[in-house]
C-alpha cells in the first residue's frame, strides 16, 4: 500500500486527525513541554502538510530540513515513539483498518533519525 493518504479518506480527513491528534499531545507530559514554544496552529499547519505529503508518498523524503527544524529541541527516540503511539491511536479511534495503521506506523518510522538528529537507537 503506498498511497496511505488515500486510505486514510483523503487530505480533509487527515486534517482532522491531525488537529485531534494534537490534542493528545498537548495534554502529554512528555511530549507537551517540547512545543511550548511553538503556536498549536502553526504547528498543526505544518504537521498537515508534512503528513500529507510523507503519506501519500508524493515527495521524497527530506531529512535535512527535518534535521534542521527539530534539532536543539531535545527529542528523543522516546519522544518520537509517543509522538507516533498517539498519531496510531486517533487512527485506531476512526476505526481505520489495522493493516494501514500498520503502514502509517513504518513510513512514520522512516523519519526517526531525521526528527532524533542522527542514527537512533530504539527507546
Amino acid at each position: 500500500m503506498t498511497d496511505l493518504l488515500t486510505a486514510l479518506g483523503g487530505r480533509d480527513e487527515l486534517d482532522r486527525i491531525v488537529e485531534d491528534f494534537y490534542i493528545r499531545v498537548q495534554s502529554d507530559p512528555l511530549l507537551a513541554p517540547i512545543f511550548t514554544s511553538t503556536r498549536v496552529d502553526t504547528l498543526i499547519r505544518m504537521q498537515q502538510e508534512f503528513l500529507s505529503t510523507a503519506l501519500s508518498g508524493a515527495g521524497e523524503r527530506s531529512g535535512s530540513s527535518l534535521r534542521a527544524i527539530h534539532a536543539d529541541r531535545g527529542i528523543t527516540p522516546a519522544h518520537f515513539s509517543r509522538f507516533v503511539e498517539h498519531f496510531l491511536a486517533v487512527l485506531e479511534s476512526r476505526y481505520v483498518d489495522a493493516e494501514t495503521i500498520a503502514a502509517v506506523g513504518q513510513r512514520l518510522g522512516l523519519y526517526l533519525d531525521d526528527v532524533v538528529g542522527g542514527t537512533a537507537e530504539a527507546g
